[in-house]
């Protein structure tokens, strides 16, 4: 059984659910039924056990049901690591969520102690071929699962550049203002870098370990434009000395918000973006295989996995391979297809839930 799943989960007002419950005992959880019956809802109630706005980035208010807009709650039992939590996480008046830990008000970081939650939703699957802002969402999320002060020196770092660009657009030229500005940038920006670095490191040698049926991507974080500095004092020196240049553009053009995730298909040579659409999933399976594998051995337990419509673009062979990665490493993996064939190679080893829609409202049942 895994050390990490969800035992019971309830929604209540959330999404297309107005009430759903879900009883589990750490298998994969198989969830089928039509588009739009709100099978990636109950993924993104699940999402919301870790820090950070889910699986779909929305707000808490976008996350209500709909007319009657009252507020949302999810409620689960998680174990994690030989103990057992109950997790409140509810939303009032769209209000931002709230999060409660065994009876006790706590901080969304806080589930990152007792959690780690990982996910592969149609949206990535043109990951490689899009703008580099979705690849460094990406690339955040899994250092963030290593790294969970990531998300703290990532705000640190957002909040800094949004002023020191105001400063720009407004043509400033008062320079104890910009060193000011640029000393947070430096601290935040050189921690960002060398926990995406590390969190490389890790995946690579998880990937290199494993023998697995998908293929193995070569990773390199690299600059849109120029080279990143390494070392803090560094990155402080290129943003004073880059400061004509951006008051010319009225932005920060020097930093980790200018990095990009580049990756090949090891086996061919062929950078992932020249790859065909059922490489580029494979790949992305990889990464969040090998991204499991790593937590397993850094968290002391697998996380659990969100694979919507994980069946697409994968043909029998290497579904049936993923299952068996899945159950081998022990995650509680919830998935969703259209329909039971897609989760046949399963067979005893998964749960099933069949979630159907009547009159506006989702409906779960256990088969």
């Amino acid at each position: 059984m895994s050390g990490l799943y969800l035992s019971h989960l309830t929604l209540s007002h959330f999404r297309s659910h107005k009430v759903g419950r879900v009883e589990c005992d750490g298998r994969p959880v198989a969830i089928y039924g039509p588009n739009g019956a709100g099978k990636t809802n109950i993924l993104e109630a699940v999402s919301l056990f870790s820090p950070g706005r889910g699986l779909r980035r929305a707000s808490a208010e976008d996350m209500t049901r709909r007319p009657e807009a009252l507020g949302w709650k999810v409620t689960g039992i998680l174990h994690s690591l030989r103990q057992v939590h109950e997790i409140e996480i509810w939303s009032e008046n769209g209000a931002a969520r709230q999060v409660r830990i065994d009876g006790k008000s706590a901080t969304q970081s806080a589930l990152a102690a007792i959690s780690r939650v990982l996910w592969l939703v149609p949206l990535m699957d043109r990951l490689w071929v899009e703008g580099a802002d979705g690849r460094r969402r990406f690339l955040d999320r899994m250092t963030l699962s290593f790294f969970p002060s990531h998300a703290e020196v990532s705000l640190d770092y957002e909040k800094a550049m949004r002023e020191r660009n105001r400063l720009l657009k407004d043509q400033a030229r008062d320079a104890h203002w910009y060193a000011a500005l640029e000393a947070q940038l430096a601290k935040a920006g050189a921690a960002i870098h060398a926990n995406r670095k590390a969190a490389l490191q890790q995946l690579q040698a998880a990937q290199a370990e494993a023998e697995t049926a998908f293929p193995v991507a070569d990773l390199e974080l690299v600059q849109t434009e120029g080279d990143m500095p390494e070392t803090e004092a560094d990155l402080r020196a290129a943003l004073a000395e880059s400061r004509f240049r951006d008051l010319s553009v009225g932005r920060t053009l020097v930093g980790p918000h200018r990095a990009d995730l580049y990756g090949v298909y090891a086996a061919k040579g062929v950078p992932a973006k020249d790859c065909s659409t059922g490489e580029q999933k494979a790949l992305l399976v990889s990464l969040i295989l090998a991204n499991a594998r790593a937590l397993a051995q850094d968290f002391g337990a697998p996380p659990l996995l969100l694979l919507d419509e994980v069946s697409a673009h994968l043909d029998a062979g290497r579904r049936a391979a993923l299952y068996d990665e899945i159950t081998a490493l022990g995650a509680q993996a919830w998935m969703t297809g259209t329909g039971p064939e897609l989760f046949s190679e399963l067979g005893p080893r998964a749960q099933y839930l069949d979630v159907t829609e009547e009159a506006g409202i989702s409906r779960l049942s256990p088969v």
